[in-house]
């Protein structure tokens, strides 16, 4: 039993544990008994399945504040509003992935189950290894607010592609290469055994493998942004992870009722990379203030305040369908 009370990443394992239990225990409700046969997800379906994460998200601050505190608390709040709005630039990705591969909606929630597992494990060695440099150097942490606030600066004057070629693709163009691919969709199979040129029955992946993979490598390139975004706010690795996967957990949820109206959230981006800025620039003002961390409760309600005003703005000026 003292295994238990080890401290693993400055959090006790049994903290971890419980965590760890939770997940798994939502995935296997989620694949094995709400969703075991495949259907398409519809608004109604998504939206409860979303309120129910984001409850959980939000029960287990409490969880946190009865032994971490009312300061961990406020950074795991925010980290998880922060991660939760970041992540949606993910939903524009997968709609985009799923549109360009012709995935059927009864099999999308199958691609994105599976997509959690990857992204539990990803962003747990990319969270791990941000903690150790930062517990060895601490001025990486200004290296991070640095960056975000030069990425928030380029979101702010970059105009995105409104239809991006995935077809050209460099990621797309080497699975191609390396792997055999079968030319439509087998059912809700990854991989099938077909015959290739030379008549020999080898495995062949599918066009969800395909979407699969694409969508953890998005994934692996908004943990760049989101990453340090949380370690800005609070350089507890339980907090940074815990937040970050019960984010995207409720993100996947909510996917098949936000794709239908991404177009509603046209603004969001110039709220988003606002939020980016204001996060990278705590610390120098945190040091030129004297404070020895920008207040917590602050930055949460800087951070809902500024994501509040980024969906209102979209929502007023799309009220005709298209951005004014």
């Amino acid at each position: 039993m003292e295994f238990l009370l080890f401290a693993f990443l400055g959090t006790p394992v049994w903290m971890w544990l419980v965590f760890l239990a939770l997940v798994l225990a939502l995935l296997v409700l989620d694949l094995g008994v709400l969703n075991r046969t495949d259907h398409e997800i519809g608004v109604a379906e998504s939206l409860r399945m979303s309120a129910l994460y984001i409850t959980l998200g939000l029960s287990f601050a409490g969880f946190v504040w009865f032994l971490k505190g009312a300061e961990a608390t406020a950074d795991y709040v925010t980290a998880f509003v922060v991660e939760k709005t970041l992540a949606l630039d993910n939903i524009f990705v997968i709609a985009l992935i799923f549109g360009f591969f012709r995935i059927p909606r009864q099999y999308q929630h199958r691609v994105l189950f599976w997509g959690i597992l990857g992204v539990i494990v990803l962003r747990g060695l990319m969270i791990g290894f941000g903690a150790a440099i930062v517990a060895q150097y601490h001025w990486v942490l200004y290296l991070f607010a640095v960056f975000l606030m030069l990425t928030g600066v380029k979101m702010l004057f970059t105009r995105e592609e409104a239809h991006p070629d995935l077809s050209n693709n460099p990621l797309l163009k080497l699975l191609r290469r390396v792997l055999p691919v079968t030319d439509r969709i087998e059912g809700h199979a990854f991989t099938v055994k077909q015959p290739d040129r030379t008549g020999r029955i080898v495995r062949h992946a599918t066009p969800l493998l395909l979407a699969l993979l694409m969508i953890e490598f998005a994934d692996i390139i908004f943990a760049v942004d989101s990453v340090p975004a949380v370690f800005t706010i609070t350089t507890d690795p339980f907090v940074v992870y815990t937040s970050n996967i019960f984010a995207v957990l409720g993100l996947r949820a909510l996917y098949f009722a936000l794709s239908a109206i991404l177009h509603r959230f046209a603004y969001l981006k110039y709220a988003l990379a606002i939020l980016l800025v204001f996060i990278g620039s705590k610390m120098f003002v945190a040091d030129l203030m004297g404070w020895e961390k920008f207040p917590p409760v602050w930055s949460l309600g800087i951070t809902v305040a500024i994501l509040a005003t980024g969906v209102v703005t979209s929502l007023l000026r799309t009220r005709t369908g298209r951005p004014a």
